[in-house]
């Protein structure tokens, strides 16, 4: 078999490239497709994906429809941007957190909302929603300012809480298991990341703090 080769450069090879099967996430399970679609669509900007079978994580990707697979989203990190992609994070170092970012119309609300649990008198297990914005500043609380909470999202995560309420569960990095980053490559991937969240945790103005539009 003839070896590929690219237009007008005479016999230079162009190596092909398989796809990253992780990065091609299945909407099956999901009974709205389209909902979820345009949901997960608005954290592209706000949200780095990690693919734990080639351990990376990608800061600057775009999210696609591959063509006639209605059922299926893909990942594609930005070709021209490789210092946007971060390497060598095991995935011992990215943890589910439990944590899930769900649209507010569920609740008759407009943005975004994150479900917490708690116990109602009765001992019934119920959810406390928070807007976004509240809801990330309780979490970063809760870690050190040398350990912070890097929320990203993994094949998986996007699921519904609901029938016909699509969600986003986070998982996070666990800077400790970065043995192998520096720590100026550590420093530059947290500030990526929070200059990511800086969307929800300090918006421009009140009207941007929940900037979800109500999908159906």
């Amino acid at each position: 078999m003839s070896s590929p080769h690219a237009p007008g450069t005479g016999n230079s090879v162009v190596p092909i490239q398989q796809p990253n099967s992780n990065l091609v996430w299945n909407l099956d399970r999901i009974s709205n497709k389209l909902r979820a679609t345009n949901f997960v669509m608005q954290f592209k900007r706000t949200l780095c994906v990690y693919s734990g079978p080639v351990q990376q994580l990608y800061t600057n990707y775009d999210i696609v429809l591959p063509r006639g697979q209605e059922d299926k989203l893909m990942i594609l990190p930005n070709p021209y941007a490789a210092h946007d992609t971060f390497d060598y994070i095991p995935p011992s170092a990215v943890r589910p957190t439990g944590i899930n970012i769900l649209p507010g119309d569920m609740i008759g609300k407009s943005g975004l909302y994150m479900p917490f649990p708690t116990k109602e008198g009765d001992g019934k297990n119920q959810h406390r929603f928070l807007p976004m914005r509240s809801g990330l500043h309780a979490i970063m609380k809760r870690y050190p300012k040398n350990e912070p909470f890097l929320p990203v999202l993994t094949k998986g995560d996007l699921r519904e809480f609901r029938t016909d309420v699509p969600c986003i569960h986070l998982h996070r990095i666990l800077l400790p298991e970065l043995n192998g980053l520096s720590t100026l490559e550590i420093q530059d991937m947290t500030r990526v990341s929070m200059e990511k969240l800086a969307t929800y945790l300090y918006p421009k103005n009140s009207g941007s703090t929940n900037s979800s539009q109500n999908l159906h």
